[in-house]
């Protein structure tokens, strides 16, 4: 199997410095755009482009938050488990494992019990 469009835009993004940052942060705790921009040493619009790619590929989830004073704001939590690539016989495969969110697991435990 050859590598397609996705895994290079995988790799790239998981090659990228603050994707990593972002995603190292928020597998401890959520956390909003601007403490993230904080903690990676990044410009709030370069967080947010690696945010939007890393939803992109479900590396990422956002949660709307309310703040005491009415106003809103997101929080995001790493999704990314764990990449797996294996060379074998010629073949290169990619594997990207997801934590499950709410709905996801819902609709598995449904389908579980039909």
């Amino acid at each position: 199997m050859l590598v397609d469009e996705d895994d290079d835009e995988l790799f790239a993004l998981l090659d990228d410095e603050y994707a990593r940052s972002i995603l190292v942060a928020t597998s401890v705790e959520p956390m909003a755009a601007d403490a993230l921009a904080e903690r990676c040493g990044a410009s709030e619009p370069t967080i947010y482009r690696r945010i939007d790619r890393l939803e992109s590929f479900g590396l990422l989830a956002s949660d709307q938050q309310l703040d005491p004073d009415g106003h809103h704001y997101k929080t995001y939590t790493a999704r990314l488990e764990r990449v797996t690539i294996e060379l074998e016989d010629g073949d290169l495969t990619v594997e990207v494992d997801r934590a499950e969110d709410a709905a996801d697991r819902f609709t598995r435990l449904y389908k579980e019990l039909r």
